[in-house]
């Protein structure tokens, strides 16, 4: 799979992120093939409301895992909050028996966990930071011709 930074307006870049929660208590809900379909087209649906891109899903039987392209605008939290929020209330929505399980409607645990990546490797990120200033001034000199 190819990937290409993502041109807005007025910035060009993207925001990658790992994010896995699990089922309240850890309950092991998607061991069903039906809930654990539920609980995909509930995740993707969330996501697309958000317009967050998934780039891949994994549904467990008591937790699931997501790399996904936020927005630049929303941050990793605050992502995880509206599509925990929003899956969760699908899935009692489809599956209203769920509830005789979860009847405060919580089906996601508060934890959760979540770590960024990207195209560039950390080593390769930290130098050309600590670089910086030498790649411009050779530049700079390069352009004048000396």
């Amino acid at each position: 799979m190819k990937f290409e930074y993502t041109k807005h307006n007025h910035a060009v870049g993207d925001n990658f992120h790992h994010m896995q929660w699990c089922t309240k208590y850890r309950y092991e809900m998607f061991t069903k093939f039906k809930y654990k379909n539920l609980a995909d087209a509930c995740i993707r649906k969330a996501c697309k409301r958000y317009n967050i891109q998934i780039i891949a899903l994994s549904v467990m039987p008591d937790h699931v895992h997501i790399i996904s392209n936020l927005p630049s605008n929303l941050s990793v939290d605050k992502a995880l909050q509206l599509v925990k929020g929003y899956s969760s209330y699908l899935f009692f929505r489809a599956h209203p028996k769920a509830r005789l399980r979860y009847p405060q409607g919580h089906l996601w645990s508060r934890g959760k966990f979540r770590s960024s990546i990207g195209y560039v490797s950390v080593p390769d990120s930290i130098s050309y930071v600590l670089n910086q200033e030498e790649t411009k001034l050779a530049s700079f000199t390069g352009n004048l011709g000396l």
